[in-house]
């Protein structure tokens, strides 16, 4: 059996009611840029981060400050929704392979469970077309949509008051398709909004476009985030390229037979 991933944060971080957002990797790096965005703009603080043996045994390196793979980030910002007053922030830029994929959606609910958070936010993206990451059945092939999937009545409802309409068919892998359909079976309140995306996972077509759309959306719950569409786009391509810059730099490389390589942007 595989051992479970452990959530480590600091003992004085309280998620009571928080609005937890997860970016893992996504097409375009998407979700990577919807996080160092929030991180830079709600003054997020790293709070802790998942261990497990089988992550990538690497560490990414920012201001010349060392940060885990896969980490939380904490803050305080104003917040539209019933419960929230706070927002937890879970950022990785590595691949989980699949193996984890359920293990790691098992620790992460249970510990939005024990932590009496709010709801749940998915940023994720997809591409059209066969051979990408997500495979979406969708009419609307305009480079504008936004697609969002509920686990329950509460999250569909908080979905339509944002603007996002819900995918009607569709395929969605990875940890995001995982926390989905764990979300429903425990009755838990998880959304994933989606953008449709031009660029490739570890390719070298980062689209900051998209990231922009999906921080607009979030900026009916989180007030904080506001920025004109123009500057928001600005800011987002700035954090592309740092995000890009610090994936390009690969120190003493884990060998060919870990599961890093591959695993990481890049």
């Amino acid at each position: 059996m595989t051992e479970a991933p452990k959530v480590e944060v600091n003992s004085d971080v309280n998620a009571a009611g928080a609005l937890v957002v997860s970016c893992f990797p996504s097409i375009g790096f998407v979700s990577s840029i919807v996080a160092h965005y929030l991180v830079d703009k709600l003054n997020l603080e790293m709070v802790g981060g998942v261990r497990h043996p089988k992550l990538p045994p690497v560490c990414l390196v920012q201001d010349g400050k060392p940060l885990p793979p896969m980490r939380f980030y904490s803050g305080d910002p104003i917040c539209t929704m019933e419960k929230c007053d706070k927002v937890v922030l879970i950022a990785s830029e590595i691949q989980v392979i699949p193996e984890l994929n359920l293990p790691l959606a098992d620790t992460l609910l249970d510990w939005c469970t024990e932590n009496g958070v709010g709801a749940t936010i998915l940023i994720d993206s997809y591409a059209q077309g066969i051979g990408q990451q997500h495979s979406i059945f969708d009419d609307d092939r305009s480079d504008e949509t936004i697609l969002g999937i509920g686990s329950t009545d509460v999250s569909h409802n908080t979905l339509k008051e944002l603007g996002v309409p819900l995918l009607k068919q569709g395929v969605v892998g990875g940890i995001t398709g995982v926390m989905m359909g764990e979300g429903r079976r425990r009755e838990i309140d998880v959304m994933a909004i989606l953008a449709e995306s031009d660029g490739e996972i570890g390719g070298s077509m980062p689209d900051a476009r998209a990231a922009a759309r999906i921080i607009e959306c979030l900026d009916d719950l989180l007030p904080a985030v506001h920025l004109d569409p123009e500057p928001l786009l600005a800011e987002a391509q700035r954090i592309e390229g740092e995000i890009r810059e610090m994936m390009a730099v690969h120190l003493n490389p884990p060998s060919e037979t870990g599961d890093a390589p591959g695993s990481m942007y890049g």
